[in-house]
């Protein structure tokens, strides 16, 4: 899996410790930002679902589409995401064994 920092902002706050990343598991695109300091989970978590975001753009589009802007995401980072992207990973215990997901 990779992560790699980011810079995640909207119109007023940002978060300089935000991630984005692969998950070859779940063959999703994934970010995670804004961190609650109550829980310390982040409030910002997409590509939590299995093929979520199969792609960065469409992971970009869902930031958008919620307000939120990337910075720091650069060629390398892009190239480093896209060559674990098209590995094939195993099918996980819920698809070998056919249980419901949630």
């Amino acid at each position: 899996m990779s992560r790699h920092a980011i810079t995640v902002h909207t119109e007023t706050t940002a978060d300089d410790n935000a991630v984005i990343g692969y998950d070859p598991p779940l063959r999703t695109y994934f970010i995670q930002a804004f961190e609650d300091p109550k829980t310390e989970q982040p409030v910002l978590w997409l590509g939590t679902n299995l093929e979520q975001y199969p792609t960065l753009p469409i992971l970009a589009a869902a930031l958008n589409a919620r307000g939120y802007q990337i910075d720091g995401l650069t060629a390398d980072i892009m190239a480093d995401m896209g060559a674990e992207a098209p590995r094939p990973s195993s099918p996980s215990l819920v698809e070998r064994y056919s249980w419901p997901l949630r």
